[in-house]
């Protein structure tokens, strides 16, 4: 999913509604303001979706590559006067 494509389901998302406020104030009839309402909340399902679809390539992109320790570098312990003490390396 693009930037562009994102910015086009929102864009049309708003426009949706922009359509639907107008129809209301210039006396739409009921039935025509559910449908267009219902046109609406479709556009608004799709920009969610490409939304998530975004968020997730972004974050599968800046995801830390994970690192291993090896067996040295983790802590090491000893016995001083019979007590038992982590060392950090």
């Amino acid at each position: 999913m693009t930037l562009a494509q994102l910015e086009h389901a929102q864009k049309r998302m708003q426009q949706k509604w922009y359509d639907l406020v107008m129809a209301e104030q210039q006396g739409a009839s009921v039935q025509v303001l559910e449908r267009m309402y219902s046109s609406y909340v479709l556009a608004m399902e799709e920009y969610n979706r490409c939304s998530a679809e975004h968020q997730r390539e972004c974050q599968v992109e800046s995801d830390p590559i994970p690192v291993t320790q090896n067996k040295t570098a983790k802590s090491k312990s000893s016995t001083q006067d019979g007590e038992h003490t982590k060392l950090a390396s």
